[in-house]
């Protein structure tokens, strides 16, 4: 019988070998980790301007598909778009895009108040919008950043839609990568809508001044 023990013994530390030698594999091999990444400038500095006596609210701007994710997304071929797995974007285009511009048209002091998206404060004025195209273009010369945002400002006290609406606008800007890195993408992308931002804050401050 202890001849027969032994090699059941045996028998058992031969099964257990694969599930060993896994769980050390499983443990020294590197897990790949996902890389997140933001938008980041500074508020544009806009001109002294005298400020104008109205409350604007900006509601939470939506991104259309393919780029309502925060996959980063890239196109380097035509008529496709594809998305990375190990890095992405840290909160949705849509959000960020809103968060940013909402604290780029508060820092220009132009308007009396800007409230936020949810706010219960009632506005005098509306500005609503939509992030276009989020995405990185690669070609063989260099990447691309490529931003379009379209806002629509409207009036809050107005009954009559077509009477509401004051003004809407697409803006668009491809920003050159400085290298062909996923973060030289979000500096691009950066510098993109800090462009975007200046422009949207004047040509909103100039419709309303005309009224």
């Amino acid at each position: 019988m202890k001849w027969f023990n032994k090699i059941y013994f045996l028998f058992l530390i031969f099964l257990s070998l694969p599930i060993l030698f896994g769980a050390c594999v499983s443990l020294n091999k590197p897990t790949n980790k996902i890389e997140y990444y933001t938008l980041e400038y500074p508020p544009p500095q806009m001109e002294t301007l005298n400020p104008l006596p109205h409350v604007i609210r900006m509601d939470r701007f939506t991104a259309t598909p393919p780029y309502n994710t925060t996959q980063i997304i890239y196109r380097d071929q035509s008529f496709k778009r594809n998305a990375y797995v190990y890095y992405r974007w840290q909160t949705n285009p849509g959000t960020t895009v809103t968060t940013l511009l909402n604290r780029d048209i508060k820092n220009s002091g132009l308007f009396k108040a800007v409230l936020n998206p949810g706010s219960r404060f009632p506005p005098s004025y509306m500005i609503e919008g939509t992030v276009d195209e989020f995405f990185e273009w690669d070609t063989q010369s260099a990447w691309k950043a490529i931003l379009t945002v379209s806002i629509i400002l409207t009036e809050k006290n107005k009954n009559d839609v077509n009477n509401r609406i004051l003004y809407q606008k697409t803006y668009r800007k491809a920003e050159i990568c400085q290298q062909k890195k996923p973060k030289e993408v979000a500096a691009a992308m950066s510098q993109a809508l800090s462009k975007i931002s200046e422009e949207m804050i004047k040509d909103v401050y100039d419709c309303l001044k005309g009224l």
